[in-house]
């Protein structure tokens, strides 16, 4: 069975550019994004990890550290970085993880039990390796997003998504195409007396659908 939402991610030991990492550790307190690639040297995730690297500001804002994961070996892995930055203008300090075992794969359910890396792969050998995954303190997996090979990832969504998975831990739920800053849900198991006690005023904009001010 696949890791699911509010599962806890396996405590895995992992090689990095940065030196073993042992997950749950490395996550420590803090909120945690793994974002995984199917190969070094390769055009989209050469893109994508220019964008992470870009957004070091807003991670460390947000008190999230990530981890990038490559299906390639820790020396491809240093090699990789100077490109990474050459595309992105800025330092890539984040770790990548080395997994030409292929566990953090298949633990994560990005690849089935049975993969292998065949002599003289390319990338398509490990196309599902695409994916994004969003980790709470708890070490419990609050989302996940796949993508092909040849969409590139858009990480302002991952990190309004962040922004929504760390709004909702304060006890409320956010709507479609809600951004920092705008009203959020009250969920249908607070009474309308224990909303009135908890957030002040709110909306009833249905029976079910009732909206307040972002707590702070």
């Amino acid at each position: 069975m696949g890791l699911r939402i509010n599962d806890t991610i396996p405590d895995i030991t992992v090689e990095t550019d940065h030196g073993t990492i042992q997950l749950h550790d490395w996550i420590g307190d803090s909120w945690a994004i793994m974002f995984s690639h199917p190969k070094d040297f390769t055009p989209v995730c050469t893109t994508e990890f220019g964008a992470v690297a870009q957004l070091a500001d807003e991670w460390a804002a947000r008190g999230t550290k990530v981890i990038g994961v490559s299906v390639d070996g820790v020396e491809d892995h240093k090699k990789w970085k100077s490109d990474i930055e050459k595309v992105a203008g800025a330092k890539a300090g984040f770790p990548i993880i080395a997994d030409t075992g292929l566990e953090v794969s298949k633990a994560f359910d990005m690849l089935p039990s049975e993969a292998y890396l065949p002599d003289g792969r390319t990338p398509a050998d490990s196309a599902t390796v695409r994916s994004v995954f969003i980790i709470g303190p708890d070490k419990q997996l609050k989302l996940s997003m796949t993508y092909p090979m040849t969409v590139g990832r858009n990480f302002a969504e991952v990190l309004r998504a962040l922004d929504g998975l760390q709004m909702s831990a304060k006890g409320v739920a956010t709507p479609a195409n809600w951004m920092p800053g705008e009203d959020v849900i009250i969920p249908p198991s607070v009474s309308d007396a224990d909303a009135k006690a908890k957030f002040g005023e709110f909306e009833t904009i249905l029976p079910y659908l009732r909206k307040t001010k972002a707590p702070k």
